[in-house]
């Protein structure tokens, strides 16, 4: 990266009037030079970090925990073998990051929580030379207690410390501030008050440095958003801009373009595994597809774009939609107005373009129109209407209330998760972050139940009727691929591996 010299002076001259921290409070952008590639790069390892922490917080993960995956997220993806270019891809990464998340309310409120958690946790491994030479930076009012005052106070101190089973803080990590600075320690009853002052221990002065942090950011996102909207935009319509509008929606992960791992979905099977394998946004759509036989554009291009990705070959696509359309449009202006665009869609008409199937990001951050059905579905349906499809696909009622409870929460992509983990009976820790890695791994997990069904289906050997009382029955549950049950009782010999009989 080039990075001019004097920037370079004045990134280490901060670190220093920080204690050496490495932690910048992002007061202004840096006069930097970089690469494109970097300043794309750099943003999309940062947005890894943020979408990890955005996960993690979701899924209801401890304080420890989050601390652990936080350092875990940043070592993995904003460390650089040289400090100084660590700070700087850490302050670059972080006002490219504005300028994605500044031009709408809630895209700047997302990354305002995420920022703000980032941050608290970064806080808290820095030392006590740093939280006060940041503080001060911040422009927060505080006193350090005298010996004096904390002898005289030791024993209320104390008290409170026991309280919330923390030790005695000592003399020197003991500070007095407003305690309108910390209400949410007064709220939860964790400091001593006196005479208007809250005094805060070293391991709580997080508490109200992270909302000057987020005060300062919130301010300036919207200043952001100004400049975006009436210069830089347009100044770089050509260069920044299609990077920056490109970077809220963008997916770091496979692009599932084609299925190499199951192959082809033939015409005959795409029924069975819709209802089995497809999203809740899929099978929305192929349903209102059967039902209505027709589609809008969004639509069409969601849907389209996942089938491709399963394994649908173009020709099957376009006897599928052909089937469809041809009953509400006929077949003569199917293949006129239709056709074009589902092989447009693979690469064969225009550009040549491959195109690949949308991410949930790209899908969630949609806007369907009145009479469209493209969208998330845990975004985009009324609670009502949520209910309702989530039942149709099987979703007990205890998931199912666990699953409404995190889209009101705007955990979409964790609610899709928990839908899965509850129709497939197994857990899926890494997320569901595309439409095309749920049928994925519902594929495998299906296909292992077939294969011991298969298997056991198979087992057939005698059992000794003189030993018939020292073999215990146990059940063994699997499930078929096209969602039927069947119990397996296992018949096991306990006193020697010599035989196994299954009874169905």
């Amino acid at each position: 990266m080039e990075v001019i010299r004097s920037q370079k002076k004045a990134t280490s001259a901060a670190a220093s009037s920080n204690g050496g921290s490495t932690l910048p409070l992002y007061r202004s952008a840096p006069t930097l030079e970089v690469r494109l590639e970097e300043f794309e790069r750099f943003a999309v390892d940062r947005l890894v970090v943020l979408r990890g922490i955005s996960d993690g917080l979701a899924r209801g993960k401890k304080p420890d925990e989050m601390e652990k995956l936080v350092g875990d997220l940043w070592k993995a993806n904003m460390r650089h073998p040289q400090a100084l270019e660590a700070i700087n891809k850490d302050i670059i990464s972080h006002f490219v990051l504005r300028l994605v998340y500044c031009r709408s309310e809630e895209l700047r409120k997302w990354f305002l929580s995420m920022e703000g958690t980032l941050f608290r946790y970064r806080f808290r491994l820095e030392n006590s030379d740093v939280h006060l030479a940041l503080m001060t930076e911040l422009g927060i009012p505080y006193k350090v207690v005298s010996q004096k005052e904390f002898e005289e106070l030791r024993d209320k101190l104390n008290q409170v410390a026991r309280s919330v089973s923390q030790p005695l803080p000592t003399p020197n990590g003991l500070y007095k501030v407003s305690f309108e600075e910390v209400p949410e320690l007064v709220a939860s009853r964790k400091v001593f008050i006196q005479k208007g002052y809250a005094y805060v221990a070293l391991n709580q002065v997080v508490s109200f440095v992270v909302p000057h942090f987020r005060s300062h950011l919130s301010k300036a996102l919207v200043l952001t958003n100004r400049k975006w909207t009436s210069m830089i935009r347009e100044q770089e319509k050509d260069r920044l801009t299609p990077i920056v509008e490109a970077l809220a929606t963008s997916y770091q992960g496979p692009d599932y373009c084609q299925d190499k791992e199951f192959g082809e979905v033939s015409l005959k099977d795409i029924d069975q595994v819709a209802r089995t394998s497809f999203p809740l946004c899929m099978q929305h759509l192929f349903n209102t597809l059967r039902d209505d036989h027709h589609l809008k554009h969004g639509g069409r291009m969601q849907l389209g774009l996942f089938l491709k990705g399963v394994g649908l070959k173009l020709d099957d696509a376009l006897a599928f939609w052909k089937a469809e359309f041809s009953q509400k449009v006929g077949a003569e202006r199917f293949d006129k107005e239709y056709a074009y665009s589902i092989r447009h869609n693979y690469g064969k008409e225009g550009k040549r373009t491959d195109y690949t199937p949308y991410s949930c990001q790209k899908i969630i951050l949609s806007t369907p129109g009145v009479g469209d059905h493209h969208g998330c579905p845990y975004r985009h349906f009324s609670e009502e209407n949520l209910r309702a499809a989530l039942g149709k696909m099987g979703v007990s009622s205890r998931a199912l209330d666990d699953v409404i409870e995190k889209a009101k929460s705007r955990h979409y992509q964790l609610a899709c998760t928990l839908t899965f983990e509850a129709l497939h009976n197994s857990s899926c820790d890494a997320g569901i972050n595309h439409p095309n890695q749920y049928f994925s791994d519902s594929q495998k997990i299906l296909k292992e139940k077939c294969y011991v069904v298969q298997y056991w289906s198979n087992v057939e050997m005698d059992l000794n009727s003189e030993h018939e009382e020292t073999y215990e029955t146990k059940e063994k549950q699997c499930m078929h691929q096209d969602g039927c049950s069947t119990r397996l009782k296992i018949a096991k010999l306990n006193t020697a591996p010599l035989s196994w009989k299954l009874k169905q």
